[in-house]
C-alpha cells in the first residue's frame, strides 16, 4: 500500500511544501481572492422554448457598452457580467439580481435553463448580434459573421459560465518572497498565473467530470449531420456515460487546429503571445475563399488563421484589463496577466442563478491548488494527452473504471480524482479559517461524493430526470426553464438593484450614441488602424 502511495506523494510534494510556508508564515487571509467575477451566457427563448427572433431588449441597454448586460454571438445569447467581488456569495448575489432585472424587462420569453440550445431551426434562424452603427460595434457583428462562416452558426450559440479569479497583491508578494525570487514582480506574477493555466488544463477533465450538464442534445443541433451519438428518443442524442457533450466532439473546439497549426503555447506569457499573434496575422487559404467584403458586406474581419485573439477557443485564458481599443495580446505583453478566466463550466439546469455556491467554492480552491502545485512546461505528449483526457471525460467520464493518460502510464480517472480531491482538504481547511462554518470543506467534501457516486453528478441527474419523466432534452430543458422563471418571478424587488440597473441601462445607450457620434473613419480605415497597432 506504501508503495503505491508514494508516485502521489511525490507528484504534490510541491504543493505541500509550499501550502506550509505560507501556513508558517502568514495569516488564513493571505488566500483570500483578489477578485471573482462570473459571466453567464443564456439564450432567449420563446414561452414555447424556441429560439427568440426578437432583437435585444432596449430596456437592457446598450449591448456595445453596458457593464453587465450585453450579448456574445446572438441577439439571442444574452451575457451576464459580474464586477470582481471578494467573495463568491456576493458574486452570486448580483448575478441573481442582474436575471432577476432582465427577467422583468422580458416580454413572454424565458431565459434557457442548458449549456446546449433549444430547438434550433438551421443556421438561418440565428440572428447575429447587433451594437449599432459605430465602426466598433460593426466590428463586433462581422467578426461573429466571420465565426459563423468558419465553424457554423449553430455551434455558437452553446452557453456557458466563466469563472475569472485574481490573487491579492499581498499573496503575490508573499509567494515571491517564499520563492526567493528577485525579478520583476508583474514578471513573477505572470508566470505563476501560467503555471495556474497549465494546472487547470492538465486536471481539467476534472471540472468536466463534476460540473459537466450536457450529456444530451436536441436533435435539432447536428440538423441532420451524421453522429455517433446513441438516440435517447425520437428528439433527442445522449451518450449514456457523457458528462459535457459541450466540451466534446461537437461543441467548442478549434476543428482546424491541426490543419491551420493555431495550438497556442501556454508554457510562458511570451510563448502564448507569440503563438496568438502569429495566428491573427498569418493568412489561411481556405477563410481567404469565403472572402472579407462581398456585394459591400464584410464577411470576415480578415482570412487570417484567427480574425482577433478570442476566436481561439480554450478551456482557459490569461487576462488583462483592456484599455479603449488595446489588443488583447498587447495588453499582456505590457501590464502581464491580471486574472485568469475559466471557460469549461457548464451552466447548471437545476440551479436558477445556473451555478451554485458549492460549485464556486470548490473551484476557488482547486484553481489555489493549481497555483501552489508544480506546473512544469508542457511537452508535445503531454498536451496531447490534455486534450485527450478532456475529450474521454466529456463523452464517457462516468463510465466505470475509464482509464485516463498520465505521463507515468494510465490510471483510472475516479482513482485520480479522488487523489487531488484528497490534496485539496487541507486547503479548504485553511480557507474556512476566515469563514463562520466550513464552507470549503464542505464544498470539496461534496465534489468527493460525486467522485464516489457518479449517480450524483449533475449529467447522470439530468438523465435520470428524463428517463423518469419520459422526456427528451428539450422537454427537460423547457421544465427546468419554467421553474426558473417562476424562481426569479417569486423574488421581492429590491427597487435599489432595480433602480441600478434601470440607469445603468440608460447610461449605456447615451454612451453608445455618444461612440456614434465620434466616428470619422469609414469602417475599412478602422480596421486598418486596429490591426496596424503594435
Amino acid at each position: 500500500m506504501l508503495d503505491n502511495q508514494l508516485p502521489a506523494l511525490s507528484l504534490y510534494s510541491k504543493f505541500h511544501q509550499r501550502l506550509k510556508a505560507f501556513n508558517s508564515t502568514a495569516s488564513a487571509d493571505i488566500f483570500q481572492c483578489g477578485g471573482i467575477g462570473l459571466e453567464k451566457e443564456s439564450l432567449r427563448v420563446s414561452s414555447a422554448g424556441t429560439l427568440s427572433q426578437k432583437p435585444h431588449p432596449v430596456a437592457l441597454g446598450s449591448a456595445l457598452t453596458h457593464p453587465s448586460i450585453t450579448t456574445d454571438y446572438s441577439e439571442a445569447l444574452l451575457e451576464f457580467i459580474t464586477p470582481p467581488f471578494k467573495d463568491v456569495l456576493e458574486s452570486m448575489d448580483f448575478l441573481r439580481d442582474t436575471q432577476q432585472f432582465v427577467y422583468s424587462q422580458l416580454e413572454d420569453e424565458l431565459l434557457w435553463s442548458a449549456s446546449m440550445p433549444c430547438v434550433v431551426a438551421g443556421e438561418t434562424s440565428i440572428p447575429l448580434a447587433k451594437y449599432g452603427n459605430s465602426n466598433l460595434g460593426q466590428m463586433k457583428t462581422v467578426y461573429r459573421r466571420g465565426l459563423g462562416h468558419r465553424y457554423g452558426r449553430v455551434m455558437q450559440v452553446i452557453a456557458g459560465v466563466h469563472y475569472n479569479y485574481s490573487f491579492k497583491d499581498e499573496f503575490w508578494s508573499h509567494y515571491q518572497q517564499l520563492e526567493s525570487d528577485t525579478g520583476n514582480a508583474q514578471d513573477f506574477i505572470s508566470a505563476r498565473y501560467f503555471d495556474v493555466l497549465r494546472n487547470l488544463q492538465r486536471y481539467g477533465w476534472l471540472i468536466s467530470y463534476l460540473f459537466g450538464a450536457s450529456p444530451a442534445i436536441c436533435k435539432s443541433f447536428l440538423n441532420g449531420q451524421q453522429t455517433n451519438l446513441q438516440e435517447f428518443n425520437e428528439n433527442s442524442f445522449y451518450e449514456p456515460y457523457a458528462t459535457s457533450l459541450r466540451l466534446g466532439e461537437i461543441g467548442y473546439r478549434n476543428s482546424r487546429e491541426s490543419e491551420v497549426g493555431i495550438t497556442a503555447n501556454y508554457n510562458s506569457l511570451q510563448e502564448y503571445i507569440e503563438a496568438l499573434r502569429c495566428a491573427i496575422e498569418t493568412p489561411y487559404a481556405g477563410y481567404e475563399d469565403i472572402g472579407i467584403v462581398k456585394d459591400g458586406v464584410y464577411q470576415q474581419l480578415n482570412a487570417n488563421i484567427l480574425q482577433i485573439e478570442n476566436e481561439y477557443y480554450s478551456s482557459v485564458r490569461p487576462k488583462q484589463i483592456l484599455q479603449g481599443l488595446e489588443k488583447p495580446v498587447n495588453a499582456l505583453r505590457d501590464r502581464g496577466v491580471r486574472y485568469i478566466e475559466l471557460r469549461s463550466v457548464d451552466i447548471s439546469p437545476f440551479d436558477p442563478l445556473g451555478v451554485n455556491e458549492d460549485q464556486l467554492r470548490f473551484i476557488q480552491v482547486f484553481i489555489i491548488f493549481c497555483c501552489l502545485q508544480q506546473s512544469p512546461a508542457f511537452g508535445s505528449a503531454e498536451r496531447k494527452m490534455i486534450d485527450a483526457n478532456l475529450l474521454l471525460t466529456a463523452h464517457r467520464g462516468r463510465e466505470p473504471g475509464l482509464m485516463l493518460d498520465t505521463l507515468k502510464g494510465k490510471q483510472e480517472l475516479k482513482q485520480w480524482a479522488a487523489e487531488i480531491l484528497d490534496q485539496l482538504m487541507p486547503l479548504a481547511d485553511v480557507l474556512d479559517q476566515s469563514h463562520t462554518g466550513s464552507p470549503y470543506k464542505n464544498a470539496c467534501e461534496k465534489q468527493l461524493e460525486l467522485i464516489e457516486h457518479a449517480d450524483k453528478t449533475p449529467s447522470a441527474m439530468i438523465l435520470n430526470s428524463m428517463k423518469d419523466n419520459d422526456e427528451g432534452f428539450f422537454h427537460f430543458s423547457k421544465r427546468m426553464s419554467d421553474k426558473h422563471h417562476q424562481y426569479f418571478n417569486n423574488l421581492p424587488v429590491i427597487k435599489e438593484r432595480q433602480s441600478h440597473f434601470q440607469g445603468l441601462a440608460k447610461e449605456s445607450l447615451l454612451k453608445q450614441q455618444a461612440i456614434e457620434a465620434a466616428d470619422q473613419q469609414s469602417f475599412s480605415e478602422f480596421l486598418q488602424m486596429y490591426f496596424d497597432r503594435c
